[in-house]
């Protein structure tokens, strides 16, 4: 049986990953992985307070490992304090990590090289597989979630329940999965949920970030980057 650890994000892709993840008698899963942007007390990129993400893994039954980051860390901390939890949780026995990336091939290549110089591997259980096929099984599986924040382009949706309708909304340019990170969400419901996770939206928020390189948390800086907003809604727990 192989010991892993789960990078989670909150979101529906984690979400869908982690479903297919718990069917497969070979892996065991030991943590749920999330950074964490220190200062807001929030999920990375997502925005989501750590009070419900600490209820969303109550709710599936998977210990919670939170890895705290400052707002903007340059490449070079991120991956210092990356790899030193993972040099960590491989010391407990773990030996892969796995993701709920759909596409992005120098994503995978970042984290995959990242895995390899610590003796590690990546398991990606939605990798290759057609995001309105994804989508359409997360919706027929079950799952609920709120779009949590965002491009600057759709604030119109941030706030809103994801569904097959508001999908249909959706400018031609933007990916049903929002995997090009147009837009993150929060899982509330579904299978691998004990209890669904109850929210009310509160304040939107616009904020300005730079753009990274080689990572999917724009909370990690490079040189070489442009700027890009989101919008932000605030869930709140009830």
């Amino acid at each position: 049986m192989q010991k892993c650890i789960f990078n989670w994000s909150g979101g529906k892709d984690s979400a869908l990953a982690l479903y297919h993840c718990l069917q497969n008698p070979d892996l065991e899963i030991k943590y749920l992985v999330t950074t964490i942007n220190d200062a807001a007390d929030r999920i990375s990129m997502h925005g989501v307070r750590t009070e419900l993400l600490i209820k969303q893994a109550e709710s599936i039954g998977i210990a919670l490992y939170q890895i705290r980051l400052p707002e903007m860390p340059g490449m070079k901390e991120y991956d210092e304090v990356m790899g030193t939890h993972l040099t960590y949780l491989k010391n407990e026995g773990i030996t892969h990590s796995i993701f709920g990336d759909i596409f992005l091939e120098d994503l995978k290549a970042y984290r995959d090289a990242r895995l390899s110089e610590l003796g590690l591997k990546g398991i990606y259980p939605l990798w290759k597989r057609d995001t309105k096929e994804l989508i359409n099984e997360f919706f027929n599986l079950g799952f609920g979630t709120v779009i949590a924040c965002t491009q600057e382009r759709l604030e119109h949706i941030a706030g809103k329940e994801l569904s097959s309708e508001l999908i249909n909304t959706l400018p031609p340019d933007v990916d049903v999965c929002g995997e090009n990170g147009e837009f993150h969400t929060f899982t509330f419901k579904g299978p691998i949920f004990k209890n669904e996770i109850h929210y009310k939206t509160g304040e939107m928020v616009f904020k300005e970030y730079k753009t990274p390189e080689n990572t999917d948390d724009s909370c990690v800086s490079s040189d070489n980057q442009k700027r890009s907003g989101f919008w932000y809604c605030d869930l709140i727990p009830v």
